[in-house]
């Protein structure tokens, strides 16, 4: 009994150094810069990937070690339960990778009422026709018609203006009169000189004692023009009679005064094109069939499983092998790198989608012999 859980331990440890086989050659490689195709980058993803199977192994070798202690005591195989930790019917050389199977969906299709049967009514419109008709446009009747005044001119004098009266005022009247007057009045005045000057004027002598004579001479009175003006009529007011005015004017009268008459008017007619109905509108029912449509569903089929796949490993992923893997991919379209036998992130990624592809089972960090097989390798 221990000797088959140990077997089962290694097939285990093998199925995951596979799931690391191509990041575990690309580090062998990682020393040799000439035949390296891999980045720091993806050498790094890789070596986690390694560290995580390490971790799913060393889970799967604790539920190995519980499940050897439970059955240590008796000789019963395995259950179900317990044998699914293992790939079934294992040989020798031989690498598993256990992998999640999705659930598998069925389209079905179905034929689903879109709408009900129905009626359309088609109104089928009422048909004319044109024809020609003479009909009344004005009634006779009658009417009245105007028969104007006549007109004449006469002559005529008008008065414009009645007769009246107005107060003039008449105002005073003034004349200037020339008048001779006394400037200076006659008068005596005692002036120098010997009296023989003074003539006649000398009225009476005086020696003063210088010697000198002083003659009392008479002065006769002086006379200017002045004008001013006097009085000649007072003012006054006067009463004045404004006679009446006429004018002679024309003036258009009536000789003779408007009139009316009654005039006789015939009735009018006229030929106008008319339409005739010569048949009533209609209606006309049509039926409608039921729409179908066909409606497509996907229906569960199987559930989401786990199960082991046989894969390509450390066995059989020589130098030889991977080139051929990668000669085989480049022929089908899906690997364009060198042919360098190293198992790298392009010839896990041409495998993978040559499987999908294919419809094939893929996988990102292995290659299921599905699809060595479908590449026609001989390993």
């Amino acid at each position: 009994m221990n000797n088959r859980i140990f077997h089962a331990v290694a097939l285990l440890a093998s199925a995951a150094i596979v799931s690391g086989c191509a990041s575990m050659a690309a580090e062998t490689t990682a020393s040799e810069p000439a035949n390296s195709s891999m980045s720091s980058a993806e050498l790094r993803a890789a070596q986690q990937r390694v560290n995580e199977l390490e971790s799913a192994l060393a889970a799967k070798e604790s539920d190995l070690a519980a499940a050897n202690a439970r059955n240590s005591s008796s000789s019963i195989s395995t259950s179900a339960a317990d044998a699914s930790l293992f790939p079934p019917n294992p040989k020798p050389g031989q690498c598993y990778a256990r992998v999640l199977i999705p659930a598998e969906l069925q389209m079905v299709s179905e034929k689903v009422l879109t709408r009900d049967a129905a009626e359309r009514i088609e109104i089928i419109p009422a048909r004319y026709e044109a024809a020609s008709e003479r009909v009344l446009v004005k009634e006779a009747s009658t009417k009245l018609e105007v028969v104007p005044a006549v007109y004449g001119e006469v002559q005529e004098r008008v008065l414009v203006k009645p007769a009246s009266k107005k107060i003039v005022e008449i105002p005073a009247v003034y004349e200037t009169v020339t008048e001779r007057v006394i400037d200076k009045p006659a008068h005596t005045a005692w002036k120098k000189g010997p009296a023989t000057v003074q003539a006649s004027n000398v009225l009476s002598q005086a020696t003063t004692d210088t010697g000198e004579i002083m003659c009392l001479v008479e002065v006769p009175a002086t006379y200017k023009t002045v004008s001013k003006r006097v009085l000649v009529s007072p003012a006054r007011t006067d009463e004045i009679a404004i006679p009446a005015e006429y004018q002679t004017v024309t003036k258009t009268v009536v000789k003779q005064p408007a009139t009316t008459r009654e005039v006789a008017i015939a009735a009018q007619y006229d030929t106008v094109q008319v339409t005739k109905l010569v048949a009533p509108a209609s209606e006309k029912r049509i039926a409608i069939p039921a729409e179908y449509e066909t409606v497509t569903s996907s229906t569960r089929v199987s559930d989401e499983r786990m199960e082991w796949r046989q894969v390509m490993c450390e066995v059989n992923l020589t130098r030889d092998n991977v080139m051929a893997l990668q000669s085989a991919l480049a022929d089908a379209g899906y690997y364009k790198a060198g042919i360098d036998g190293i198992i790298g992130a392009q010839t896990l990624g041409a495998a993978r989608k040559y499987a999908l592809d294919k419809q094939l089972p893929a996988g990102s960090n292995y290659v299921p012999m599905e699809v060595v097989e479908s590449l026609k390798i001989k390993l």
